[in-house]
């Protein structure tokens, strides 16, 4: 039973820790609940910043988990452009910017990930730009549409998800698009050659442009302003702004400096948690982008870098720290929008983990599920334009399931039908 003088403290004003705040009320804890934040903003969902915010399509009050108004009327407490720069586990206290210090009971860490930054002459130019934060995205949206007025040119460096929902966004304010990536198809880390190339002649046909096999090593410029971006191989790119999207890091220095149990830099880093989310100190828990949860269904620490990670995550974090027997294994989920394709991606297949690739529909229509297998299991499930199959594709996924791949691949056999 927890005591109602106990404090939760939760660092990190994102979703992940807005949803942990609901849940520990919701769930009944009567204690304090302070909610510390390093941005001004209060907390808000990441996926608009790269889509319906972007666009101009969503306006910016969209965006935030709950209305301002909530954290007074469920009695959280916020600090808000207010950093933690210290932990005292000894004193189980956390110490803000401004010196102060704030005791906890229980201590949740989700501070998230940052973007990575270009270690290229050039990057501090006013012209370019990373995606992470509710002011970037502030900052990004006049820049497209500037761009789109002039017929500007804006060079990305990344084909990731991120690289791309931009590119997607450019291309739709009429902006003139470059992309820089070493791989030889976009998403190759995460969907391999296969199905990366769709993405590459989805967004050729939308006028992007593609540089493969290369990366960019200056970014020249005149006044303070972007000129032009230059590639390894000699090529020089027009550019009037450079978006960097080359991944995200996760904030664990915090953790670090307090002496926390971290995961392998080569694995993702983060912190890392056992499946209830407790770190290697019982009273402190990780959640969202920062946290590497040890994850049975795949054999490995996974630190996931995604919505519905924080979503999830942030509430089974709170519940752990209630005394409630916690297991996270959720299966892993994303979702993406660029032009007219709409995806959803279920589970864990970097390349080298699978050996085939099954694919059920058509991939020229963009209508299609591609599996990615591993002697037959299926590890991973992706559905382009098509609807209402996610939770089928996670249960094959989690059952371990080794169906007929011809059946796998023949829309007319119902998915349910191969579960087990």
């Amino acid at each position: 039973m927890v005591d109602a003088d106990q404090t939760f403290v939760i660092v990190g004003g994102g979703l992940a820790g807005a949803k942990a705040a609901e849940t520990l009320r919701s769930e009944g804890f009567t204690g304090r609940v302070i909610l510390i934040g390093d941005e001004r903003d209060h907390p808000y969902e990441r996926p608009p910043l790269s889509k319906g915010y972007l666009l101009g399509k969503e306006e910016r009050d969209s965006v935030f988990v709950h209305e301002p108004g909530w954290y007074a009327q469920a009695d959280v407490e916020l600090h808000l452009g207010q950093p933690v720069v210290a932990i005292d586990r000894a004193a189980k206290a956390v110490r803000l910017g401004d010196g102060a210090a704030i005791r906890y009971d229980k201590l949740l860490l989700v501070t998230g990930a940052e973007p990575r930054r270009l270690d290229v002459p050039g990057t501090g130019l006013a012209g370019v730009h990373h995606l992470r934060r509710l002011a970037h995205a502030d900052r990004l949206r006049h820049v497209l549409a500037s761009l789109g007025r002039d017929n500007g040119h804006l060079v990305i460096a990344g084909a990731g998800w991120i690289g791309l929902e931009i590119a997607a966004a450019a291309r739709e304010y009429g902006a003139e698009v470059t992309v820089v990536e070493p791989e030889p198809t976009p998403l190759h880390a995460v969907l391999g050659p296969e199905v990366g190339q769709m993405f590459a002649d989805l967004h050729a046909e939308h006028g992007v442009r593609f540089h493969f096999g290369a990366r960019l090593t200056e970014i020249t410029g005149q006044d303070g302003m972007v000129l032009a971006a230059r590639t390894d191989d000699g090529e020089e790119h027009p550019a009037h702004d450079v978006l960097a999207a080359i991944g995200a890091a996760p904030r664990s220095a915090l953790a670090e400096s307090a002496g926390l149990e971290l995961a392998d830099r080569a694995d993702g880093g983060g912190i890392a948690v056992d499946a209830s989310l407790r770190t290697s100190d019982p009273d402190i828990y990780a959640a969202g982008d920062v946290a590497a949860v040890r994850h049975e269904l795949f054999g490995t620490r996974l630190r996931v870098e995604h919505w519905a990670n924080a979503l999830n995550g942030g509430p089974a974090a709170a519940r752990a720290m209630l005394g409630q027997d916690v297991r996270y294994d959720r299966v892993p989920y994303f979702f993406s929008d660029q032009y007219d394709v709409g995806l959803e991606y279920s589970g864990w297949a970097p390349p080298g983990t699978y050996d085939q690739v099954v694919v059920r529909g058509d991939t020229g229509k963009r209508e299609f599920i591609a599996f990615w297998l591993r002697e037959g299991q299926v590890l991973a499930g992706m559905n382009v334009n098509v609807w209402d199959v996610t939770e089928p594709i996670q249960e094959l996924i989690r059952q371990g399931t080794r169906p007929d791949p011809d059946a796998l691949a023949d829309p007319s056999t119902p998915l349910a039908s191969l579960l087990t």
